[in-house]
């Protein structure tokens, strides 16, 4: 059965102060069509970021296991950090492709094309025998990774009612978390297998679990169609995906220059610093499980199910984070609320980095780093939308997200180069981290460049 889009005609919306906003329910203006498009949505995102924290929970035990058990804790985080780099330049270079693909094709049949591109070479990656081959499944899965944000949240913005949009982007954000939370459950019930014999590798099982999402995308080419802003502008021939356009007319070039500098900031703050917790924690937790007896298999598990809880608290503290920030976005604006944001992040992660040192801190540190950091996330899914008309919607978007991406791929190598080269000895981490925590000013800099969209209409 054909499933026909239902748009309803949108005034410009009130100034969310007033008392009418206080009481406004988003989601009671949304048809079933709607509430359709956002599921789909949400589900590739979800499967998406649950792609991206499995490999964050099992990059490091992979890359140890890759080089053999003489390799160093130096040389293993140095090439974590290379995996790490490549899967970032991966996510540039898929997400500006399909972000073009996404104005050209369609938002609807770029989505297909990026799940099956992430869910396969995740479940690839299960059957890698050497590094080199563990870095090229990770370098094809994130071209998928890299397109999905775009396309997504473009479909969503164009799908929802104006008043309605930045609450259902925000959800849409949220949800990933939701996606990193499973990922955290994978772990720790392949922790547990690994602790009792069952299984050896658990790394191994995270990345096939990756591969259960395949069938959404047979969904999404199905059901989901593509929203009636785009058909609009592709049947007046306008330019789609052009990036001329995009870094030629000043309006464009100026908030792509701005959404990127945000999302270098975030991307780097999240996949150069805060995932690394997760390697900042693993020392403390061999110390502990070891002085209690626990050797070989028993040993590997029992931290694997560990760190999977510690992503758990991370991301149920990102949850809510990102909603807090579609709150105070809707009641101070864009600027200043990735302005507070900014802020509590880089005070928090040095913090955290700095202060972590027994596992009963995880409980309350971890979860406050996921909120701070990962609230400038739902930020980015609200704004970036808003910067760029319909025929560069996906493609500005992607720009800002991705190739922000590209920059910020040096994070995590810049991080592991810390650690191994210029601080030494039991607290090389924690100095790197907090040096690392310096890139939240970036944002703040670039924040005075960057227009307000609060209570705008889409432009075109």
């Amino acid at each position: 059965m054909r499933i026909q889009t239902c748009m309803r005609s949108q005034t410009v919306s009130r100034s969310p102060t007033d008392a009418g906003e206080q009481r406004y329910i988003w989601y009671r203006e949304l048809t079933g069509y709607q509430w359709f498009a956002l599921s789909i949505a949400a589900l590739g995102w979800t499967f998406d970021c649950m792609a991206q924290q499995l490999f964050s929970i099992a990059r490091k035990p992979a890359v140890h296991d890759l080089l053999g058990r003489g390799a160093t804790d130096a040389e293993v985080s140095l090439q974590a950090g290379y995996s790490t780099m490549i899967l970032m330049i991966g996510w540039a270079i898929g997400g500006v492709v399909f972000g073009i693909l996404g104005d050209r094709l369609g938002r609807a049949k770029t989505m297909t094309l990026t799940i099956l591109l992430f869910s396969i070479f995740t479940g690839m990656s299960f059957f890698a025998g050497s590094l080199l081959a563990f870095n090229i499944y990770r370098f094809l899965c994130s071209l998928g990774v890299g397109g999905q944000f775009a396309v997504g949240v473009s479909l969503v913005a164009e799908v929802m009612p104006e008043r309605a949009r930045p609450y259902a982007l925000g959800m849409l954000q949220a949800l990933a978390s939701v996606g990193n939370m499973t990922a955290g459950l994978v772990g720790i019930a392949l922790g547990q297998m690994e602790q009792s014999g069952s299984i050896v590798a658990a790394w191994r099982y995270m990345f096939l679990a990756g591969a259960v999402p395949a069938p959404l995308a047979l969904l999404v080419f199905k059901k989901l169609k593509e929203p009636e802003q785009w058909l609009k502008a592709r049947a007046e021939k306008k330019r789609m995906g052009s990036f001329g356009e995009l870094l030629g007319d000043p309006r464009w070039r100026r908030n792509s220059i701005a959404g990127a500098l945000l999302a270098v900031t975030g991307v780097v703050g999240l996949w150069g610093i805060g995932f690394f917790s997760y390697d900042l924690f693993r020392p403390i937790l061999e110390n502990a499980f070891r002085a209690r007896g626990f050797t070989g298999a028993e040993l590997a598990g029992k931290i694997t199910t560990w760190i999977g809880l510690t992503s758990i608290l991370q991301n149920a503290g990102s949850f809510l984070g990102i909603h807090a920030f579609t709150w105070l976005t809707a009641r101070t604006g864009r600027r200043r609320a990735f302005a507070v944001s900014f802020v509590a992040a880089m005070l928090m992660t040095a913090f955290t980095f700095w202060q972590l040192k027994e596992i009963s801190q995880i409980f309350w540190m971890i979860p406050l780093m996921g909120f701070t950091q990962l609230a400038l996330f739902g930020g980015y899914a609200i704004y970036l939308p808003e910067l760029f008309p319909t025929r560069l919607r996906s493609t500005g978007t992607s720009f800002c997200y991705n190739v922000g991406r590209l920059a910020a791929a040096a994070g995590p190598l810049g991080l592991g180069l810390l650690t191994s080269r210029v601080y030494h000895g039991p607290n090389a981490m924690r100095y790197a981290g907090i040096t690392m925590s310096l890139v939240f000013l970036l944002g703040l800099a670039a924040l005075p460049f960057a227009p307000e969209t609060r209570g705008q209409p889409l432009p075109e």
